[in-house]
């Protein structure tokens, strides 16, 4: 199993306390059940990208083998019963998600197509046994007939064939002698259940369709809540993990699973799914938005799928962190987006180097500095030793953010940036006094004049300033800084719960992306994808697997140094 996933601070370090799933296995281990095994599995239909709600599951799933019996065994398995929307391209994008997020599935990859003929065999069990039934009716008809919660469903008149009418049909239905929804097959349950899936569910479905895998051996397909729970039996699970919108199907799960030969008996138990604010968690949405190209794919970085914030630089520890601190519920609840970006932030604190980067310049002379250079070494991490320094230059011209300037600021006490007569210091370097602003015809400025104190390098206050310097702020070289693309990523929905929307298309922020042209040091100008920096008080910027090549990185900003969307709300 992949070690990385424990060397960091993950869902599957030591806690002080046990969620209900882990207390439920710890019985379950002190008490012999399953000889000591502990087999979780995450199953995904393979019709979409994973988002991160997703990766919720496979955290806990993975974590629970982790934590527990040496012979423990998590599996990745697709549910792939529905040829229509599935596709090879899904399966390799899952793959890659999951290893990305560091759940290692080793030999145990499986598919609900590979259980096809035992399926199958069940199916025919379950005739013989007179509890399953080859129905005619139209899917209209049948959703009719099921009634609602407020009256119980009426019996099909197919209800009470034999049992070899319902063999010879369903052997007729596998040779492909019907249309597409001329017949289903149907468990013979209770039509007058309380519980809607009781009611007498299809197993069944007819489609003449060619499958990813089987490709056109079956024309005949299991559904959902046939093939779940039995998969589980076959593979062997001890502990069907789901969400709470599946807590009513447990009962069908085990049925299923108590009227056949079923080589296991595992237990589905529910817990919260992971809801975020101002993001939309329905496949079927994510695919729209990609289908009508709202975004510019499933991995597009303002995407919540796996790959859309792999992209856009999120590690997977601060995942894996971010699902250990919201922890495991039995109760639906939203989740601040803004503690996810803690995570990102806390992560990438750690593990990246810092450097200077301007993202809106305004150029500043140095009217007192000779034509000459100053070699500066800086350091890549304040409080880190080991990630080094790097060489940066000093000269008559600079840029500085045109944030840090005002015409007109507020008092010294407000604003600690530049203004006429205001000083700061540039960091690593002097402190320098605006002496002079140069503006357009717009009144905007377009240049500042300023003067630096020779005796204020390495921290020192200047002898000509009476008041403590406090403000520090970041530059890069005008002579030899660099051109990159940055593109700046902000929420996709402006509407705090988007996903309870029918219109929820009329809520995409249309500043959810900015590119712009950003000045940086040299170096950054050469950095290859994947790469991590620290823009000092921007963010945290991640070079685009996408979009970059070699000598024209392009910066995708992760997440900013500070929550900017509660200010800004």
């Amino acid at each position: 199993m992949n070690n990385e996933w424990m060397s960091e601070k993950t869902p599957t370090n030591k806690k002080d306390h046990k969620n209900f799933i882990e207390n439920i296995i710890a019985k379950d281990l002190d008490e012999g059940t399953h000889d000591g095994m502990v087999v979780t599995r995450f199953p995904p239909e393979p019709n979409g990208y994973l988002h991160i709600g997703h990766a919720k599951a496979i955290c806990l799933n993975y974590g629970l083998v982790w934590n527990n019996s040496p012979k423990s065994k998590f599996n990745l398995r697709f549910d792939d019963t529905n040829p229509e929307k599935e596709d090879t391209e899904y399966v390799n994008s899952i793959k890659e998600d999951v290893k990305w997020l560091g759940a290692d599935w080793e030999e145990n990859i499986h598919f609900s197509s590979d259980y096809f003929e035992k399926l199958y065999g069940f199916a025919i069990e379950l005739i013989n046994k007179g509890i399953a039934y080859v129905d005619d009716q139209s899917p209209d008809e049948i959703h009719a007939s099921r009634g609602n919660f407020e009256k119980p469903g009426t019996d099909s008149p197919y209800r009470k064939r034999s049992i070899e009418e319902n063999l010879k049909l369903f052997t007729e239905m596998r040779e492909g002698k019907f249309k597409d929804g001329e017949k289903v097959l149907r468990a013979k349950v209770d039509m007058a259940s309380n519980f809607m899936c009781m009611r007498d569910p299809i197993m069944y479905r007819i489609k003449h369709v060619e499958h990813h895998r089987t490709g056109n051996e079956w024309c005949i397909y299991p559904m959902y809540d046939y093939t779940h729970g039995l998969s589980d039996a076959i593979e062997g699970i001890t502990h069907s993990l789901c969400t709470l919108e599946f807590q009513d199907n447990r009962r069908i799960y085990d049925w299923f699973i108590e009227n056949v030969t079923a080589p296991s008996r595992p237990h589905q138990y529910e817990s919260a799914r992971l809801n975020l604010d101002y993001t939309i968690m329905s496949k079927r949405k994510l695919l729209q938005l990609v289908e009508e190209k709202h975004v510019e794919g499933w991995d597009d970085p303002r995407m919540p799928t796996i790959s859309g914030v792999r992209r856009r630089g999120y590690p997977a520890a601060a995942i894996r962190s971010f699902m250990e601190q919201i922890g495991v519920g039995k109760k639906d609840g939203v989740i601040e987006l803004s503690i996810l970006e803690a995570n990102v932030r806390d992560q990438l604190n750690a593990t990246t180097k810092r450097c200077l980067g301007i993202l809106e310049p305004l150029k500043v002379t140095i009217t007192n500095w000779e034509d000459t250079t100053k070699e500066i070494d800086a350091p890549f991490h304040p409080k880190d030793e080991s990630f080094g320094s790097r060489k940066i230059n000093f000269g008559k011209e600079i840029y500085v953010e045109q944030s840090d300037f005002m015409l007109d600021p507020p008092s010294p006490k407000k604003w600690y940036r530049l203004g006429v007569g205001r000083s700061v210091r540039l960091r690593y370097g002097y402190v320098i006094t605006c002496d002079e602003v140069i503006q357009d015809e717009a009144g905007l400025p377009l240049e500042l004049k300023c003067s630096y104190h020779a005796d204020s390098f390495g921290g020192q206050q200047p002898a000509a300033l009476e008041k403590k310097v406090k403000g520090i702020i970041h530059w890069v070289n005008a002579n030899d800084c660099k051109d990159v693309e940055v593109r700046l990523y902000d929420r996709l929905f402006k509407h705090e719960a988007p996903g309870t929307l029918e219109n929820f298309l009329e809520e995409i922020n249309p500043d959810s992306l900015s590119i712009i042209t950003a000045k940086v040091e040299p170096f950054l100008a050469e950095q290859i994808a994947g790469e991590q920096f620290q823009f000092e008080r921007m963010g945290y910027f991640t070079v685009d697997s996408k979009l970059s090549s070699p000598g024209k990185p392009v910066y995708n900003r992760t997440v900013t140094l500070r929550d900017s969307w509660a200010k800004k709300s």
